[in-house]
């Protein structure tokens, strides 16, 4: 899987013109902060998973515990990542 960053670089590689190399950059930034969430639900419910298997706890996730995931996610990002 490529990452924003080297999926941009292909595309403007490819594409010099500079209104279609801001959009190219617009969608990579917004790939770019979809991984980074992806990536904090996802550590947030690895987490999770170990320490209830550590307390032989049953796992279940609802679907208030992903919306809460996902918001904090989004907190993350826009508190360490966004700059506007």
């Amino acid at each position: 899987m490529k990452t924003a960053v080297e999926w941009l670089e292909e595309k403007i590689k490819a594409n010099p013109f500079r209104i279609e190399n801001d959009k190219l950059w617009n969608e990579a930034k917004e790939m770019e902060k979809e991984q980074i969430i992806n990536c904090c639900i996802q550590t947030t419910q690895d987490c999770y998973i170990a320490i209830m298997e550590h307390l032989n706890a049953p796992l279940q996730f609802t679907d208030e515990d992903l919306n809460d995931q996902k918001l904090e996610a989004e907190q993350y990002y826009n508190e360490t990542f966004k700059s506007e």
